[in-house]
């Protein structure tokens, strides 16, 4: 079994970044940075699809990292419109220390885990609900694992399409999930596991 989830706080540039780590039963094989959905519209490290990202790296290995953007939880700061929150993801990477890493993100989160691996590379990117509809993306790397749901409201999968199509990119689509995943997080989940870096 592995030890319960503990809370630790990073100095990162708008000042204390609150993470909640697990670790798996072993030595880590890497680490996974799990970044949450928008913080100005609720979300946060609990998220239920945050929480089934980081479970479903913790069981293949990886020690997971779920940071709160600025100005949530316990991290300091305001929301700086995705361009802070992008440094303060560099800045709880550099404090992992992994050498072989996993960025994964939700909605919001997808996109700065996006924008961050455009500076830092990682093993592997998994965007799940990418928030394709804010603003410029950058390509993803080779391998990036997109996951989108069919009936997702909120990012329109035409949305993530269009950011896909010019890369040749595939889109994992999961039938009857909305942008939250409800009753699809085991589809999300295995999804994930079945992809292992």
């Amino acid at each position: 079994m592995r030890a319960a989830t503990r809370r630790q706080v990073v100095a990162g540039p708008a000042g204390r970044i609150e993470c909640a780590v697990d670790a798996p039963a072993g030595t880590p094989i890497g680490g996974a940075l799990v970044a949450h959905p928008h913080p100005l519209h609720g979300g946060t490290l609990d998220n239920k699809v945050v929480q089934t990202l980081a479970r479903a790296f913790l069981e293949l290995g990886y020690e997971t990292w779920r940071p709160n953007f600025r100005g949530v939880g316990e991290s300091e700061g305001a929301h700086d419109a995705g361009r802070g929150e992008v440094d303060d993801l560099a800045a709880v990477l550099g404090h992992m220390r992994h050498e072989r890493f996993i960025l994964a993100g939700f909605s919001f989160g997808a996109a700065m885990q996006l924008k961050l691996a455009a500076r830092l590379p990682p093993q592997k990117l998994v965007l799940v609900g990418l928030a394709a509809t804010s603003g410029e993306l950058p390509p993803a790397p080779e391998g990036t694992l997109v996951i989108h749901g069919e009936e997702d409201s909120t990012i329109p999968l035409a949305a993530v399409l269009d950011w896909a199509r010019p890369q040749e990119l595939p889109v994992v689509l999961v039938p009857g999930a909305d942008h939250f995943f409800h009753r699809k997080l085991h589809v999300l989940r295995a999804i994930v596991r079945a992809n292992r870096p």
